[in-house]
């Protein structure tokens, strides 16, 4: 068997989902990035209480990754069916979802605020600014969990292109925002870290309305009611519940575990963080391609599943699997020759530098790993149905291998920053290569309507 399917329409199909989706991604790590320059010109701890800030909003963002990742894996198999009714009632489960989450995490971000903030760090300062920065930022949470679950379960269909043009009418307006509210421009008073985050919530707003008229009033492929909203089909519930809680409940202990490491680091100090924030922009800058790959993993091996062709979705995963080798090792080379040039754009201390230099040495080893990790996690084995493994994969080493060792490593031990970054993203490593060895077994590929039929069908590929 080929490394590489030779099938030109494949590939056309692959860069056709994780080109926009790619460049979805880099306007978002624009966004990020502007941001974190933006307010590092303050200093590091109102750098480092947006950032912990935003930890606590990443729960709610992974939790709609869930909700959306469930919901498109049945998505993507009935549009290989073409059963469209199907899937616009699992859209109206996953919009209710997250509206539900939506409402617990913005009573959570009003009301516990100072309590949220005390998790991650026990400086005041920090504390007091972080708190400012959540409870204006909390109140988008409606907005990004319907946009957020929406563009998810799109992309299963092949509708890509309008997530794009949400996020730039996002971008442009919180990068405008951003100049005018952090700095006092054009006459409006200087808000600091409050102006981030006004400036966040609006361009929420925007992103939301975008995708709100398309999914009403253009699309043509799923022809969406709110009339479903209103409805509730008890069977597929039941197999939304069946395929997506393993996949919630592995995002949410996923996001848990990763707020761990945030907690791990903010424990560290403020330099800690704002180095950490730096160098997680420039992962996210590196790897933009890769999401689309990931997320065009997903989609294709869904469809194909959805079609009954089971050899050929293996065949393709082992395709997206040597992509991902290919990406990792582009994304480390970059990270390695860029840092200098990125580090020096923010205004930080040499403190705060010396340890991002360090935190990208780790990071351009690591990256390759996690590039595995996440077009297999979140992209093949999660289309393919099999949702209880990962769930068992995101958890376990996370929080019985990477927390505890990054524990030791940066709070008992206080070794080197590029040691505890290492420590505290083991799982990557050893994820990526279980994942491998699960993937090689074929034992992922569950068609939803089928299952059993399934194991008989899959012929093995030599």
């Amino acid at each position: 068997m080929n490394i590489f399917v030779k099938d030109k329409e494949f590939y056309k199909r692959v860069l056709q989902i994780s080109i926009p989706i790619a460049m979805q991604g880099l306007i978002n790590v624009g966004v990020s990035m502007t941001d974190t320059m933006m307010l590092g010109s303050f200093g590091e701890i109102t750098l480092s209480a947006a950032s912990l800030a935003n930890q606590f909003c990443f729960i709610f963002l992974i939790i709609n990754f869930g909700l959306g990742g469930g919901a498109g894996v049945l998505s993507g198999q009935f549009w290989g069916k073409k059963d469209t009714t199907s899937i616009n009632k699992v859209l109206s489960i996953l919009i209710k979802a997250s509206i539900l989450f939506a409402m617990i995490f913005i009573f959570l971000g009003q009301v516990l605020t100072k309590n949220i903030m005390g998790v991650y760090t026990k400086e005041v300062d920090v504390i007091s600014q972080g708190v400012m920065y959540l409870k204006i930022v909390s109140l988008s949470f409606i907005f990004q969990g319907i946009s957020t679950t929406v563009n998810i379960l799109f992309r299963t269909v092949g509708t890509v292109k309008i997530a794009l043009f949400a996020s730039i009418s996002s971008f442009a307006v919180n990068i405008f925002l951003n100049w005018v509210l952090i700095f006092g421009n054009l006459g409006a008073p200087q808000l600091g870290i409050k102006g981030a985050a006004i400036a966040t919530l609006t361009a929420r707003i925007i992103e939301f309305s975008v995708v709100c008229i398309y999914v009403l009033k253009v699309d043509k492929k799923l022809k969406f009611k709110l009339k479903y909203l209103f409805e509730i089909d008890k069977e597929l519930l039941k197999s939304y519940i069946k395929v997506g809680g393993p996949v919630l409940v592995s995002d949410l202990i996923l996001a848990l575990g990763l707020n761990m490491v945030s907690v791990i680091m903010g424990r560290m100090g403020s330099d800690m963080v704002a180095a950490n924030s730096i160098s997680s922009v420039v992962l996210q800058f590196t790897n933009v391609f890769l999401m689309g790959v990931s997320n065009a993993s997903g989609v294709i091996t869904g469809n194909t599943i959805g079609e009954e062709k089971y050899d050929l979705a293996y065949q393709r995963s082992i395709t997206f699997l040597a992509m991902a080798i290919l990406l990792g090792i582009c994304s480390s080379v970059a990270i390695f020759a860029l840092k200098y040039v990125i580090i020096d754009f923010y205004n930080i201390s040499d403190s705060t530098k010396a340890i991002a230099h360090e935190l990208m040495n780790s990071t351009s080893f690591l990256v390759v790993f996690m590039s595995i990790s996440t077009i297999l996690t979140k992209g093949i084995l999660r289309a393919g149905g099999d949702t209880k493994f990962l769930m068992i994969a995101d958890v376990l080493f996370l929080w019985m291998v990477s927390i505890p060792l990054g524990y030791v490593a940066g709070i008992v031990l206080n070794l080197s920053p590029w040691i505890v970054l290492i420590a505290l993203k083991i799982d990557e490593i050893i994820k990526g290569l279980w994942c491998v060895a699960r993937l090689i077994s074929k034992k992922w590929i569950k068609n939803i309507d089928c299952e059993e039929d399934v194991k008989k069908q899959v012929e093995v590929v030599s």
